[in-house]
């Protein structure tokens, strides 16, 4: 069940669980061990794992691992559906922006409705649950890969005029943020793969970091050419003609394109407009909520004060002065007329005017 990545941020075999502490990198490689969901929350909510697609996956099977290890259940079918939502419930307050997170537990939801009309006894709906969400695992790792196959075929067509390319990302989206493989991170692979990668630019990501000690421990680990920038380097980058295109992840995207990603990727966008340099959001559909319309309806999660008054992301030594306000947002909204193209495990979602996308549409069509 393990991602064929030598990186993994996901070590999982039935009843087991160890989540790449990601904190602790690039400096040190230690795994915790998930026994229950309460420990899944707890890993995602201090950022352990990090990254949508690894948090909906980590999330579910915390879940499996806790019902796999469970003393004999007493219960009725109803008690063990009613048991497992509850816990799903629990466990997508752990991090509310990502729609990843919500979107697995629904279809998780599904698997169990199912499962207790046809079983007979408690144990079923827990192995039609454990089985559901290690096709999760499975299925994320294979959609990344296609992210990455669609996204090379994409820029080799839309920048033709680029023997290679050089592109730059934000935060953190591959095999450490996901089951394997990545996101805007697979795709910076894919064309790497291809021989038609130039270099790879990483920000920094403050004030977690995720770039400076994630993204660049991936880089380095892969032997991508790679450089990383101060947050505040990118605009002079651009102008400097460094850069062809922009490839960020997403935490949640609304149906007409707009895109809720880690805090500093508004600026990029505004930036790469500027620069007239294209910006594209890598993400699987389980990242898209058709039930919101706009970004103006996703909720933005604001992180502990701590991470930007303490060095380390809020680990370290105090830096700011003591008794000074802080606004810490995870996440800020990349609105659709910024974004050039979507791409996705099902082809690139572009743009039917300047300003939106037909997401529904793409989906539609995709399921035929």
């Amino acid at each position: 069940m393990e991602a064929d990545n030598s990186l993994q941020s996901i070590l999982y075999k039935r009843g087991s669980l160890q989540l790449l502490d990601q904190r602790k990198l690039p400096l040190e490689t230690i795994y915790l061990e998930i026994r229950d969901a309460t420990d899944g929350w707890s890993a995602i909510r201090d950022m352990v794992v990090r990254g949508a697609p690894a948090i909906a996956i980590a999330a579910a099977l915390s879940l499996a691992v806790e019902v796999f290890n469970l003393e004999a259940f007493k219960g009725t079918t109803d008690d063990a559906a009613f048991f497992l939502n509850k816990k799903l419930e629990y466990l997508v307050s752990s991090r509310p922006t990502a729609v990843n997170l919500a979107d697995a537990a629904t279809k998780l939801k599904e698997v169990i409705s199912m499962a207790a009309t046809a079983a007979s006894e408690a144990p079923s709906i827990f192995q039609a649950y454990i089985e559901a969400a290690e096709i999760m695992l499975k299925d994320d790792v294979a959609s990344n890969k296609a992210i990455g196959s669609y996204g090379v075929s994409f820029l080799r067509h839309q920048l033709k005029n680029s023997k290679k390319l050089s592109i730059l990302t934000h935060c953190n989206t591959g095999s450490l943020a996901t089951a394997g493989y990545g996101t805007a991170l697979g795709v910076i692979r894919a064309v790497h793969s291809e021989g038609l990668l130039e270099r790879a630019y990483c920000t920094e990501t403050r004030p977690f970091n995720q770039g400076s000690r994630l993204t660049a421990f991936e880089l380095v680990h892969d032997n991508i050419p790679a450089t990383l920038i101060a947050d505040s380097a990118a605009a002079a980058l651009m102008k400097d003609g460094r850069v062809d295109a922009v490839i960020v992840g997403a935490d949640r995207v609304a149906a007409n394109g707009d895109t809720a990603n880690k805090i500093g990727t508004y600026s990029l966008a505004l930036c790469a407009m500027s620069h007239h340099i294209p910006f594209y959001v890598a993400a699987p559909l389980t990242s898209i909520d058709l039930s919101l319309y706009s970004g103006k309806e996703i909720v933005i999660e604001e992180r502990s004060p701590k991470e930007l008054t303490h060095s380390r992301g809020g680990l370290g030594e105090q830096v700011a002065a003591s008794g000074i306000s802080v606004w810490n947002p995870a996440f800020d909204v990349t609105t659709a007329h910024l974004i050039s193209g979507i791409i996705t495990e099902k082809g690139v979602i572009t743009k039917i005017s300047s300003d939106a996308f037909d997401i529904k549409d793409f989906i539609e069509k995709a399921a035929k």
